[in-house]
């Protein structure tokens, strides 16, 4: 049946051997004495929590779902969540990489992330509920007042309250500048919200005892009128009960559930429709500059949606692979391989490695970049060189798209693989599979559709500045295409790197371009075009990693060996992807808008 095992050995050979995070971090005034060891103890027992306590849940969540009642608007998750709830927060799990300054343990984002990745793995649904919290801890501290920092922010750091974000409504959609909830200013500072909002993950259930919104909506005032579109948005806290003067539990907000979503997936997790009648919140940040101080969250969540999928994307591929070395089925194509047996076991059918391989590149290489990611995070945040921090930020903006949409997209594709090497057992719930699958889905969708992420790549990101960020980031890999690029054995990972590099940077040019004759022409080629970079990043990372396995594969340690394994799987059958992807890029707007729409 179902098992996961935490991918502790590749995270030690990512930070440890590939990254060296160790000394990166030594030089950051904040984590100055974190070692290895101290990261590899703290991951080893997270990864006890995620496969004992968090796993044993998934199937039995998905199974149960939520309940809502109807007269009291309280929500209760499947059974064994709230328990599991109780022990992540009296292991301290929540105040992981947060400010001692609020009761958290300082510890940096690279280790949150990986346990993170871990709990992904082991049930995604329920992750959903502590995970949350950290966007709301991140958006208060970077811009509460000094009074929701000290009401709110202890509690986040320690697990005893959750967060949640209350962005979207029924007409908007991502398109937030549609957005009706008004906020009416009340005379001791406060303000009374009204209005729905949906789609709030998280938004109602028993786990904590206080669930702390924060909710955009606009400023309602006759005679000085928000701004219309997103110019014209604020941003609130909100929380599920008032918060007493002393800190405390006060009487209920008027903020509730009035709804829950049936969903495709994460049925353990409760996807809320949220009403606000009249409920009493206080501003964040300065009026009608809630979108701004709303991205902090919502960059967070991208980064953890991406997460998720990296989560599922192991945790699928672990169970086919276990599959596969245990179905027998037909004799292989070469030869008899289980002579003692009726038939072989699939993993030596070919096609079955292929969708094995790819759902383990996928995993490898999105680990790498989810944890660099993270690394530069750390930089951002605890450096105190501002060019390197200005360094650090900017490589930020540029990978955030391609973590949520690359990683995203690898993990519909991965899963959706691994269920098929199980054949019709993995269409049924009994084995687990088909769960990843719709799982899997959602994390296309929200936080920013993954289309909206490669607009936002490819116009903001990248044409916006000229291709400064990305200029930055192929740099990286010039130099080390020039370090590797006499070493005979790199050869096969260093020339195709190279050559992507390259084909990159024309294809950028041209449509910056054609931009700006049409700007549809970004429209047109943005999804393909994240694909491509991400596989450049990817490219770069797996480069990387060869070098190192290349390295020590005379250790005798087979894990080298298998990452040389995958390394070329991955250059050899994936990459190519990149030449069908560049070539539909440069088709263009017209294919897509020739048509009138009276056609469709």
């Amino acid at each position: 049946m179902a098992q996961y095992t935490p991918p502790l050995r590749d995270m030690r050979f990512v930070m440890h051997e590939v990254l060296k995070v160790s000394d990166e971090l030594k030089l950051l005034p904040r984590h100055a004495d974190i070692d290895a060891e101290t990261i590899n103890a703290v991951l080893e027992e997270g990864g006890k929590f995620a496969a004992e306590v968090a796993f044993p849940l998934n199937i039995s969540g998905d199974a149960e779902g939520c309940t809502l009642d109807q007269v009291t608007h309280e929500v209760t998750p499947p059974k064994g969540f709230k328990a599991a709830y109780g022990q992540y927060v009296q292991g301290g799990w929540p105040a992981l990489s947060c400010d001692p300054d609020y009761g958290g343990q300082g510890l940096p984002f690279v280790v949150n992330q990986c346990f993170y990745e871990m709990l992904n793995s082991a049930n995604q649904a329920w992750t959903m509920y502590p995970g949350l919290s950290h966007g709301a801890y991140e958006c208060l501290h970077t811009h509460g007042t000094p009074e929701q920092k000290a009401t709110f922010l202890p509690k986040l750091t320690s697990g005893e309250w959750t967060g949640t974000m209350c962005l979207t409504e029924p007409h908007c959609g991502t398109d937030l500048g549609l957005l009706r909830t008004k906020a009416e200013a009340q005379a001791d500072g406060s303000y009374k919200l009204t209005g729905q909002k949906i789609f709030i993950s998280a938004g109602e259930h028993d786990l904590a005892p206080n669930i702390i919104h924060l909710v955009l909506a606009r400023l309602h005032d006759p005679e000085n009128p928000a701004p219309a579109g997103s110019k014209g948005i604020s941003l609130f806290v909100v929380p599920k009960f008032k918060v007493t003067p002393e800190g405390g539990i006060g009487e209920r907000n008027a903020i509730f559930c009035s709804a829950l979503e049936h969903k495709m997936g994460i049925h353990g997790n409760a996807t809320c429709q949220m009403m606000l009648d009249g409920a009493v919140g206080t501003l964040v940040g300065q009026p009608h500059k809630g979108l701004a101080a709303m991205f902090v969250m919502m960059n967070a969540a991208r980064l953890g949606v991406g997460n998720q999928g990296l989560g599922l994307t192991e945790v699928a591929y672990q169970n086919a692979v276990a599959y596969a070395k245990d179905r027998q089925q037909m004799r292989a194509l070469s030869g008899v391989k289980n002579p003692d047996q009726p038939a072989d076991t699939i993993i030596h059918h070919p096609d079955v490695r292929k969708m094995l391989l790819t759902a383990r590149a996928y995993a490898e290489g999105g680990r790498a970049l989810a944890i660099y990611i993270a690394l530069m995070l750390d930089k951002e945040v605890s450096t105190d060189d501002e060019d390197e921090r200005k360094e650090a930020a900017d490589q930020v903006a540029l990978l955030t798209p391609i973590v949520k949409a690359f990683l995203t997209d690898n993990a519909w594709l991965a899963t959706s693989h691994c269920m098929q090497v199980f054949g019709g057992h993995g269409y049924i719930k009994e084995w687990g599979m088909e769960q990843h699958v719709r799982d899997a889905r959602i994390n296309m969708i929200y936080e920013g559709t993954n289309t909206i992420q490669s607009l936002d790549l490819l116009g903001r990101k990248v044409l916006g500045d000229n291709g400064a960020r990305l200029k930055k980031f192929g740099k990286l890999i010039a130099e080390f295409v020039e370090e590797e690029g006499t070493v005979e054995e790199m050869q096969e990972f260093i020339n195709p790197l190279a050559d992507l590099g390259d084909k990159v940077t024309k294809l950028t040019t041209e449509l910056g371009m054609k931009a700006f004759g049409n700007a549809d022409e970004v429209g047109a080629a943005a999804v393909d075009y994240l694909r491509v970079v991400g596989h450049l990043v990817f490219a770069y990372f797996f480069a990387r990693m060869a070098k190192v396995a290349l390295e020590k594969q005379g250790s005798g340690d087979p894990f080298y060996t298998a990452k040389l394994h995958t390394t070329r799987f991955y250059f050899a059958k994936l990459l190519p992807e990149t030449a069908s992807l560049i070539r539909s890029a440069r088709a263009g707007v017209a294919p897509l808008m020739a048509m009138d729409e009276a056609l469709f």
